[in-house]
């Protein structure tokens, strides 16, 4: 794909825009679909790189997934009645890109199928570590070599039992064994110690779960030490059930960045198409801009945001860390120093993300400095624009398209084709709401 130069002339935004389908849930939705007992109509409204490579892993495994005009219909992989087991594919390749949710979702698949895969992938991906999940299935009868980078190899099938994962490590290695548990011939659980991070994104996938038919019990309990909390995820032995149809709902994640527009500009910004009652973790944005100072108004799937003085405040982003680059931008502008806590999950995102967020923004004339693995902001009623490199991050590419708004001068974002990972529209969007955009191939 070709790179890719925005150039911003800023310029308030305001109207109304539709949320895309949520990336996080389109994953859990497809994979659970392509692993049920029949065909599976998603509804879907749109796509993006993430969830193609989704796609395209589970495609390579032998289901079929058909693209409609709403979706995807899905037919499952292939099953073997005599075995009663699910297929194992031999010597298959699963193109990852550069999404992080499709490797560590499909490896645990892939050893539960028993699969002889070579997985590949893009950009950052093959640095972002997959230890300890890599470790536990592996202690569960797999094989996989090669981590750290590309190709990563498994072979061998995983046997159903007790796994044990730190709370600290990345939510994905939870859903991702929970998403693989109906593939086993056995019931199975996870202990989880300590707190979890990205506690939603596993309530996600137990919604996902349990609209094929799966249930997780989760029992809360304390470590032996007597200290630490401890979460076990019991699953029973319940195959995948096709419900027929399922929706993908609006995702929060992005939606935020236009809620976020709202609290920067001069007139109200509404996102239409997502629920207020979605478990998606990043629904906080709301909460996170009331006490910035903005106004919110929730509607019947839709949320409003309007401009109004904006105060520093202090938040952790250990459940939201997708939300600290755009969160990070509107701090840039709230009077008083804003401190945003337990970003560390943050390094190894796309790009390191606690250094991108922080030294694109100093790039527009903000105020921002790391400690340790802290964001410290000091707001400023404007900043001065300038150039900034998107480091093949979506979200640092869409922060600094936002932050915009506020700038004096125009806003250049090298590499700014990075949006297509989670958010092909994000710029035909953006001049819906009056933004003034120039893409330029470089």
């Amino acid at each position: 794909m070709a790179s890719m130069l925005a150039r911003i002339h800023p310029t308030p935004l305001s109207g109304t825009v539709p949320a895309i389908a949520s990336k996080s849930m389109a994953h859990r939705l497809i994979i659970a679909a392509a692993l049920s007992s029949g065909t599976t109509h998603v509804i879907c409204n749109t796509t993006c790189a993430d969830i193609e490579a989704t796609v395209r892993c589970l495609s390579a495994l032998g289901a079929r997934i058909e693209t409609v005009d709403d979706g995807f219909e899905v037919h499952p992989v292939p099953k073997s009645i005599e075995l009663g087991i699910l297929k194992a594919f031999q010597g298959v390749t699963l193109d990852c890109g550069e999404s992080g949710s499709t490797l560590r979702f499909m490896l645990p698949v892939a050893c539960a199928l028993g699969a002889n895969a070579r997985f590949i992938g893009a950009g950052r991906l093959g640095q972002r570590p997959l230890s300890p999940l890599s470790d536990e299935l592996m202690a569960a009868g797999s094989s996989i070599a090669g981590q750290g980078g590309f190709p990563l190899t498994c072979e061998g099938r995983m046997r159903p039992g007790h796994f044990v994962l730190s709370g600290n490590v990345s939510s994905q290695f939870i859903s991702g064994l929970l998403l693989a548990f109906p593939l086993l011939p056995g019931s199975s659980d996870i202990e989880v110690r300590g707190r979890i991070e990205s506690r939603p994104y596993i309530n996600l996938t137990i919604q996902a779960l349990k609209l094929f038919g799966v249930d997780i019990a989760v029992e809360r309990s304390i470590a032996p030490n007597g200290i630490d909390e401890m979460t076990t995820f019991r699953f029973a032995n319940t195959p995948y059930r096709t419900p027929g149809e399922v929706t993908v709902e609006g995702d929060w994640s992005n939606a935020a960045f236009w809620l976020c527009a709202g609290a920067l500009s001069t007139a109200p910004v509404e996102v239409s198409g997502i629920s207020l009652t979605s478990a998606q973790g990043d629904r906080n944005v709301l909460a996170a801009l009331s006490r910035f100072g903005a106004r919110t108004k929730r509607a019947p799937q839709a949320a409003i945001v309007e401009p109004d003085g904006l105060h520093a405040f202090s938040m952790s982003a250990q459940d939201i860390p997708d939300l600290v680059p755009i969160i990070a931008a509107v701090a840039s502008c709230a009077e008083g120093t804003t401190i945003i806590k337990d970003c560390a999950r943050l390094r190894i995102k796309e790009s390191d993300r606690l250094a991108t967020t922080a030294s694109e923004l100093c790039a527009l004339g903000a105020r921002v400095v790391i400690d340790h693995d802290s964001l410290v902001i000091h707001g400023q009623p404007t900043l001065t624009g300038g150039t900034v490199d998107a480091h093949n991050d979506h979200r640092i590419a869409m922060m600094a398209a936002i932050a915009a708004e506020r700038c004096e001068g125009d806003v250049l974002i090298h590499g700014a084709e990075a949006v297509n990972k989670s958010y092909p529209t994000f710029f035909e969007h953006y001049r819906m709401l009056g933004g003034r955009v120039e893409l330029i191939e470089e």
